[in-house]
């Protein structure tokens, strides 16, 4: 997984599968857009005006919790 912030456009993307992927977009909403890969497979997150939406006009701090380092598979 990782996660950008463009902070020209303010905008965030959380790519969950990496490579190369044709994807289909499917808007939530004027801000939010999934992308949808073969198999229907969420690829990423995109969030436009990510200050506004995330943290009321700062980007949040990310924790993670949980998470192994290496997932088995």
């Amino acid at each position: 997984m990782r996660i950008s912030y463009d902070k020209e456009v303010d905008a965030l993307y959380i790519r969950l599968v990496e490579g190369e992927h044709q994807c289909r977009t499917v808007r939530l909403n004027e801000e939010i857009a999934l992308n949808i890969g073969e198999g229907e497979v969420l690829v990423g997150i995109e969030v436009l005006d990510a200050k506004e939406v995330l943290g009321g006009g700062i980007l949040p701090a990310l924790m993670v919790e949980n998470v192994p380092l290496k997932i088995a598979g």
